[in-house]
């Protein structure tokens, strides 16, 4: 990177936007600036949006970021604005409705050339440095719109004016039903039957797309939930084996674990090799919910991996959790994982790589680009058998295989970690480790959930109970989302029924009243505060994409609320998002997999388990234990101890006035 020149972005602390500080482009961060030097010049702005571990960002960067004549062309006709979507959501999400009312397909980077009064008029993701397909090049987008807005300003407000429409009409949400009784299960079922159809029986996942497939966790949480309702059989099996395909695949790291973005391919083989957080998130609750189901220990075994990862790469010295992983390390995608037959030969010698090599399905032509993406082909059973070895030889060696290819790998140049801690993304991890700590009994994993959610509760928490969206060197930054409260609301609840503290109720009664005052609408919640910056529109979504909407959050910690806090308020709250969603949740299930959920829990009557017992007790122990490994989605749990339940009963109306039975520990 030549560092000659320097823009405005330097004084920010987002990874991505610092990766573009030295760009010749005069960048600006989002702000009143640029707005109000556009709107003197008369000047269109580029609002250019991406995150720090995006490919495609890296690679328009280097091909036309970094270009002086095409920093020249852009700095003498636009104002230009970088965004890193990851700390501003809604701004993302407004400007990819507009690509999207134009009949493009989304995507990053998201460029955006909007008026001075934020609207936009023209949108794409990458443009090549010179014309691809049917691809315009950068520079000919750039001349094209220049002459546009100085020579036909009629046509460039006709534009804006029908994209303004587009957004705000697919913004708003309102009820599409007055009253509960028309809730059914239908949506699930439906859901399931397209899940079926899509599936694919030879590589496990769902075919959605022409040749990508991305981790479908939240919809493997929703067919066991269909699973444990109907009984159906190809609910569970598709989990399992999807589950499965992608712990064995490439896009999981074999050595240092983590789950990556996406598969390039049909096989889970070729990844894009970055590592984001929330996908780890959802892959470890629909890991540990598989293992509570079926009690097959390789699913928690996949689960503790996964998050061994997290401990050893993703977690900030005050416990919290960082963004991602980049794919890239010195400018290629993937260098830092992949490996040569002759490099596992070598680092491993001949008896280990004899066992490594079939394993890892290694070979001499190589899987991508010459070298190996390591991906398990067999069990350790199957190998033992192959090879005519004892099962306990094969794992002992692949075991000390793993740790001398992950010590030499250390050696490599890493891709760069986005150290920075978002508030919603780290509640979807502080409740996967939750469940996990207590359906297994790790005192350990609960414990570092906890100490997550501390740090995001007095660092990201302001006195007055507002949440903020970012952490990064020191400084606590952007109003939080809806998102942002209900994820933390949500871990607040899953830590409750790990501890049986009731701190965490305190704490997520807070959030969602917090959430209901300033985020309501007539229908559901929008996604930002009222209080808020004011965009061009105040968006309500419930679409669970990548991750669950806030929405989705909301309704799930309003229904468990509700019950522990015996509020019938709160449950109408949350009968308030499903009626929003109805039409979504019954025709578009596979869009709404994690609200489906909530109201799955809602359906199936919510069942409160309160169980009392004694100190030092075994039945109380044998009760607690039952209720942690095994599977209840329509169940909510509390717990105290007899001479407990006065006071946390203060708390928590659920618990209050509940007694033990002829001297035995009582649920």
């Amino acid at each position: 990177m030549n560092k000659s020149h320097t823009n405005q972005l330097i004084h920010e602390k987002s990874p991505y936007l610092l990766q573009h500080a030295h760009n010749p482009v005069n960048w600006f961060p989002w702000g009143e600036e640029p707005f109000k030097i556009a709107q003197e010049k008369n000047f269109p702005l580029l609002v250019s949006i991406g995150y720090a571990t995006c490919h495609w960002c890296h690679v328009m960067e280097r091909e036309s970021f970094e270009d002086p004549d095409l920093a020249k062309l852009l700095n003498a006709n636009f104002i230009s604005i970088k965004i890193d979507r990851e700390e501003r959501p809604d701004i993302d999400s407004i400007y990819m409705k507009a690509i999207q009312a134009m009949g493009q397909q989304g995507g990053w980077p998201l460029n955006v050339f909007i008026t001075p009064e934020g609207v936009p008029f023209y949108s794409g993701t990458y443009f090549p440095p010179e014309k691809r397909f049917n691809i315009p090049s950068f520079t000919d987008v750039l001349i094209f719109l220049t002459k546009t807005w100085i020579n036909e300003p009629a046509k460039v407000k006709k534009q804006s004016e029908a994209l303004s429409l587009a957004i705000r009409e697919s913004s708003e949400r309102k009820p599409t039903l007055e009253t509960t009784e028309s809730l059914d299960f239908d949506g699930e079922d439906k859901a399931a039957k397209l899940y079926e159809s899509h599936y694919d029986t030879l590589n496990h996942g769902f075919r959605f797309q022409p040749q990508n497939k991305f981790p479908p966790s939240m919809g493997l949480s929703l067919l066991l939930r269909h699973h444990h309702r109907t009984g159906t059989t190809s609910s569970l099996e598709m989990t399992k084996s999807t589950l499965r395909a992608m712990k064995w695949g490439g896009i999981y790291d074999q050595i240092g674990g983590g789950l990556s973005r996406y598969s390039t391919d049909y096989r889970w083989l070729v990844p894009h090799f970055e590592k984001m957080l929330y996908d780890n998130s959802l892959f470890v609750t629909a890991l540990i919910e598989t293992f509570q189901l079926t009690g097959h220990q390789e699913f928690s075994d996949y689960a503790n991996d996964v998050l061994y990862y997290i401990d050893q790469d993703m977690t900030s010295k005050e416990g919290a959790f960082f963004s991602a992983e980049d794919a890239d390390s010195e400018g290629v995608e993937g260098k830092f994982y992949v490996w040569s037959k002759e490099e596992i030969e070598s680092i491993l010698g001949r008896q280990a790589s004899s066992i490594a090599v079939p394993f890892f399905n290694i070979t001499k032509e190589g899987n991508f680009e010459h070298k190996n993406i390591l991906n398990q082909t067999n069990t350790y059973q199957d190998l033992a058998k192959k090879l005519g070895l004892a099962e306990d030889t094969v794992i002992n060696e692949l075991s000390s295989a793993r740790i001398k290819l992950l010590q030499e790998r250390s050696k490599r140049i890493r891709p760069l970690l986005d150290d920075k801690i978002l508030t919603s993304w780290n509640g979807l991890m502080i409740s996967a480790m939750a469940k996990t700590g207590r359906v297994l009994e790790d005192l350990n994993r609960i414990a570092k959930a906890e100490k997550a959610v501390e740090f995001i509760l007095s660092t990201l928490k302001t006195p007055e109970g507002k949440i903020l969206r970012r952490f990064r060197e020191g400084e606590a930054r952007y109003d939080g989302y809806l998102f942002d409260y209900s994820s933390i609301a949500v871990a607040c609840l899953e830590l409750y029924e790990a501890t049986y503290n009731t701190k965490y109720i305190i704490e997520a009664q807070k959030l969602m009243q917090t959430v209901e005052d300033k985020f309501s609408s007539e229908g559901a919640y929008y996604e930002t505060a009222v209080d808020a910056e004011k965009l061009i529109v105040r968006q309500i979504s419930g679409y669970d994409g990548v991750e669950p909407s806030g929405n989705s959050n909301a309704s799930l910690a309003f229904l468990k609320l509700g019950a522990y806090l015996a509020n019938p308020d709160f449950i109408r709250r949350a009968e308030k998002i499903f009626l929003a969603f109805h039409e979504d949740l019954t025709e578009y299930g596979m869009n709404s997999s994690f609200m489906m959920q909530a109201l799955h829990l809602y359906l199936g009557g919510l069942k409160e388990v309160v169980i009392i017992g004694k100190r030092n007790d075994l039945s109380t122990q044998e009760i607690l234990k039952t209720i942690r490994s095994q599977f209840f989605p329509n169940a909510i749990f509390a717990f105290a101890y007899e001479d407990e339940v006065a006071k946390k009963g203060a708390d928590l109306p659920l618990l209050s006035g509940k007694t033990i039975i002829n001297g035995k520990a009582t649920a």
